[in-house]
């Protein structure tokens, strides 16, 4: 299995720290934000990462990550996306590193509490069609929420007026190599980007997704000032891709 991080995007909501860097260079307690995914990555047994950025500080992330060698990484790649074409555009400059195998994607904002091993081992498992990880929210109207019948999901519905769970679809999503040519069908939205929702609504109207639920912490820390506050004081309080306790 092969990992791709997006590190892109202005970072216009937390501007103005982002005024002169590239928001997941900033630091979340005492260490920067890029390291988290890549982290947990490694700590789900992924060895090549391609890591996805664009603006005008792409080159401080291979000044601060060169080869990724000290993170455990066999091979830490770089591509570069020009303007804002959402997610799932992103994703689609991977094509040729992820060769065809399967793969995790994680958005460079996101820190988990706890590894996503096990997610992972059960996606390798699966072997075909796709996954998302899913954390409970208090306010599912900010979030692209699950539409649940048991523990099978049958929609997603991007900031619900009348949201019909509060389980969010966080930032580590799981996808076959066929997950390209699904990108490449896919139609700009009203805000002119491929979005990552109509790719993961496209595997469920094919009856080859399956979510798992994360526990612990789930923090978004590019979303807005405040959760990137939070991000940085609960993961000085409880740490992040830490190994789940034993039950």
């Amino acid at each position: 299995m092969k990992g791709v991080i997006l590190a892109g995007g202005t970072g216009s909501r937390l501007f103005p720290l982002t005024k002169v860097t590239n928001k997941h260079l900033l630091p979340v307690y005492n260490k920067p934000m890029i390291y988290y995914p890549i982290e947990c990555m490694v700590r789900a047994g992924i060895e090549e990462v391609l890591l996805v950025t664009g603006g005008n500080n792409a080159g401080d992330f291979v000044r601060l990550l060169g080869n990724g060698r000290e993170f455990g990484l066999k091979n830490l790649n770089y591509t570069y996306q020009d303007g804002a074409g959402g997610i799932a555009q992103a994703l689609g400059l991977a094509e040729h590193f992820v060769e065809g195998q399967s793969m995790c994607l994680i958005l460079g904002d996101n820190i988990l509490e706890y590894a996503i091993r096990k997610q992972c081992d059960n996606f390798r498992r699966q072997g075909t069609g796709a996954k998302i990880l899913l954390s409970q929210v208090q306010n599912p109207k900010a979030y692209g929420v699950a539409e649940m019948d048991g523990d099978r999901v049958v929609k997603i519905i991007e900031k619900p007026a009348d949201p019909k769970s509060n389980w969010a679809v966080i930032g580590v999503y799981f996808y076959d190599g066929k997950v390209f040519d699904l990108v490449k069908a896919l139609k700009p939205s009203a805000r002119n980007e491929l979005e990552i929702t109509d790719v993961n609504n496209a595997y469920i109207q094919r009856g080859e997704m399956t979510a798992d639920k994360v526990t612990g912490m789930w923090a978004d820390a590019g979303e807005n000032i405040d959760f990137y506050l939070q991000a940085c004081n609960t993961i000085a309080k409880h740490g992040a891709n830490k190994e789940p306790e034993a039950k």
